[in-house]
């Protein structure tokens, strides 16, 4: 099973948070499970964006008892770590996308540095390691990059 690490920010932009929709329908078109910290924000619109697709989601939540998991995660791995769930998010996917983000986010980056992750940014923190796009299409195109999975058209 494929699967991509969508991190970014509980508060996010109106236009994080329509991003992190669209990543997360093309992500479930795609028949690639989305795994991220599970909560609201750019959490929330990844995981509403792959279920309004018919895709799995996936949440690494900071509690015990999974009650602070958003509306959209079909599977929630409750940890009770806190912040320190963290590593845990970005080693369970193939890859990250980073879509905006506080420090929460910036934390997540280093440990996919760490972990050498493949790591997607749009409009996140500038940092070595972290391929940079402009729009939400050039995000899918790395990920079909990644899987080796993007056709031209003829």
């Amino acid at each position: 099973m494929r699967v991509v690490s969508v991190i970014g920010a509980s508060n996010c932009s109106e236009e994080e948070y329509r991003t992190a929709l669209y990543v997360g329908r093309e992500l479930a078109r795609r028949k690639i499970a989305v795994v991220c910290g599970g909560r609201t924000g750019v959490m929330e619109a990844v995981c509403r964006g792959a279920k309004e697709e018919g895709g799995l989601t996936i949440g690494i939540m900071p509690s015990y008892d999974g009650s602070d998991a958003n509306s959209y995660v079909d599977i929630k791995i409750k940890t009770g770590m806190g912040w320190n769930r963290n590593p845990i998010v970005v080693a369970s996917g193939d890859m990250v996308v980073a879509i905006g983000g506080h420090w929460g986010t910036l934390t997540e980056i280093a440990y996919a540095l760490i972990l050498s992750r493949y790591i997607v940014g749009y409009k996140t923190h500038n940092i070595d390691g972290i391929e940079k796009v402009r729009t939400p299409d050039e995000i899918i195109m790395k990920v079909e990059d990644f899987y080796g999975t993007r056709h031209c058209p003829s």
